[in-house]
């Protein structure tokens, strides 16, 4: 639980949710599409990195398939993991002003969001009881640079992801914004 000791808080300010994403693993409907690739492009890697290192090949043609392998890794297993790892780190909170969406450790971030002036709200069930509430417009696949295509955690919409019962806590903040 957060207090205002911790200076999250503003003075007069109440907390009246907190929450966590559900741990484990999520398969989104893109991953149709990431899984395939992803092995495809890891096989290639480690064909081509075996391939070169058990011949007589340029040490730059050694070095050059390095990277691709690295890339290989994080696109079919790395990405689970360091997704996992983030949700861990995050924990999500409505007060009587704000929302605010808090991760600590690696890749850190505090996210505060005014209850008065929040975009659109989404709510997406998936299970039941467990699902997802985005503040604002779903990100697309053209802006930015799309890491939220591979690893969900760094989706630039702030958002309570997988959290238990979904429907509650959407009431709780349509409440707070009066309506």
């Amino acid at each position: 639980m957060i207090d205002s000791n911790q200076h999250q808080l503003l003075p007069g300010e109440r907390v009246l949710w907190e929450g966590r994403p559900a741990a484990g693993f999520a398969l989104r409907a893109i991953e149709t599409l990431l899984i395939p690739f992803s092995l495809l492009w890891g096989g290639f890697a480690v064909f081509w990195n075996y391939g070169v290192w058990n011949s007589d090949a340029p040490i730059f043609f050694r070095l050059w398939g390095l990277p691709f392998l690295v890339a290989g890794f994080y696109i079919v297993a790395g990405r689970w993991f360091l997704d996992a790892y983030l949700w861990r780190c995050t924990r999500y909170v409505i007060t009587s002003k704000r929302i605010l969406i808090l991760r600590n450790g690696l890749l850190s971030k505090r996210i505060s969001l005014e209850i008065g002036n929040l975009p659109t709200l989404e709510l997406e069930e998936k299970q039941p009881g467990i699902g997802t509430i985005r503040f604002g417009a779903r990100s697309g696949w053209s802006g930015g640079l799309n890491m939220h295509i591979w690893q969900s955690s760094l989706d630039p919409t702030p958002q309570f992801h997988r959290i238990d019962n979904v429907l509650t806590v959407y009431q709780i903040i349509d409440r707070q914004r009066g309506g």
